[in-house]
């Protein structure tokens, strides 16, 4: 079966509303069929590259976002942003920025991070007279930071199938995603200052105090989690055990937002969302399995060679692919589906794969705001009762703020690797 074949059916299976990890499974199953590849070698297969340490780090992640972001952590930060930023112009706004940053500096999810903010900002910002798109747009965009700033659990995904160092995927992501950070505070300024919008109050010096010390349990995860991984004392999935049992005990006993009778239900939740995961994983790497033993990947990088593509020339046109696809795909899914298509492609180019990696997540981030398919902006219209039309005009501005981004750092690479290179060659 050809490969063209191959990614039609896929497509198909897609189109009639078959779900990402079944369209995925079946299709490498019939392609194993169709090669006369014994199936019972697949099951075999599939365990060997699930039986992975790093692997290990989703679900314990996925606990810490899911008890943080039910926890009462995310209050915490934001009233540590409104003491802070909150008598600025548009405070409310930046508010949501410098919330969603620092959360997206624990959970490492975005729809985590979009839902725990956004359930408590956009009603805010709408009563103070916010117009509903520009609050959607805001916390939408924001909350896509928590796929480029550590820990990301797109990076791990990314570095399981690549190959390649999460902690060094990790650094790479931290400044552009303090740069992102940066250019959405610039244009909600500029934006705030136009419309005219609200300066809030001054907060009394005391409860600017207890404000920020309510925070500091919440800020000392990020410090827990990166600190242990780069010091050398832990691994990223013993970082990301660590992380889920402070975010179970901060919930519990310091922000008190989960009840002793709710452990059982969070940890459900935080179960299902991981086996989701898991079986598109399971899925990609059976198909990914059948373009290596098919000649699929060295019969395209025979076809790029021919091409003579230089490397800048072939990074348009898989971002223009991977914009494509993320119009219509989850996440994961782009992931795992693309990634083992181009991998020897970028070798074969000399492309860093640190540097793609960034590329790749940024291109993610994008992904989970473009209409019709962005994630993001079901959950926001879901949270405000606002038309889902209203959360993509909003989120138009910083669309093109990312597109941005994403020319800057797929060609002037050390805005990634500057970081990571600072930190190893040492």
């Amino acid at each position: 079966m050809t490969p063209f074949i191959a990614i039609g059916l896929l497509f198909t299976f897609l189109l009639i509303g078959l779900p990402i990890y079944l369209s995925l499974g079946f299709l490498a199953l019939l392609l194993f069929w169709h090669e006369g590849t014994p199936l019972i070698s697949l099951p075999q297969l599939l365990v060997d590259h699930l039986n992975s340490e790093t692997l290990l780090a989703i679900p314990l992640f996925v606990i810490a976002a899911t008890f943080m972001q039910k926890g009462g952590v995310a209050g915490a930060l934001i009233d540590c942003a409104q003491a802070w930023v909150g008598r600025a112009r548009g405070g409310l706004a930046l508010v949501a920025v410098l919330a969603c940053t620092i959360f997206a500096a624990i959970c490492g999810s975005s729809v985590a991070t979009a839902v725990a903010i956004g359930s408590v900002l956009i009603p805010a910002m709408i009563a103070r007279k916010y117009e509903p798109h520009f609050a959607l747009g805001v916390v939408g965009a924001s909350g896509t930071l928590g796929i480029l700033i550590p820990p990301s659990l797109a990076m791990i995904v990314y570095a399981v199938i690549a190959e390649e160092s999460v902690p060094r995927l990790f650094l790479a992501g931290v400044i552009p995603g303090l740069l992102q950070a940066t250019l959405f505070i610039a244009w909600i300024m500029i934006y705030a200052r136009l419309r005219n919008y609200p300066v809030e109050p001054p907060i009394p010096r005391d409860d600017f105090v207890r404000m920020n010390v309510n925070a500091i349990p919440a800020l000392m995860i990020p410090v827990i989690i990166l600190g242990g991984i780069y010091s050398g004392i832990v691994t990223v999935t013993e970082a990301a055990g660590v992380a889920a049992l402070v975010a179970i005990f901060q919930a519990l006993f310091i922000y008190r937002g989960v009840k002793f009778g709710d452990i059982v239900g969070t940890l459900a939740e935080s179960i299902k969302l991981t086996a989701s995961i898991v079986f598109i994983i399971i899925g990609a790497l059976a198909f990914g399995h059948w373009i290596t033993s098919a000649g699929v990947a060295e019969t395209l990088v025979n076809y790029v060679k021919t091409l003579n593509l230089e490397a800048w020339q072939f990074l348009i046109f898989i971002n223009v692919v991977m914009l494509i696809l993320g119009m219509f795909l989850e996440v994961f899914a782009i992931i795992l589906i693309v990634v083992p298509l181009i991998l020897p492609i970028l070798k074969a180019l000399d492309i860093n794969l640190i540097h793609f990696g960034i590329v790749l997540v940024i291109n993610m981030e994008i992904a989970l705001i473009s209409p019709p398919i962005g994630l993001n902006l079901f959950v926001l219209s879901s949270i405000s009762k606002q038309p889902i039309m209203v959360a993509i005009r909003g989120i138009i501005p910083f669309l093109l703020i990312m597109l941005g981004l994403l020319i800057l750092v797929t060609y002037v690479p050390a805005v990634s690797l500057w970081l990571p290179d600072l930190v190893y060659s040492k």
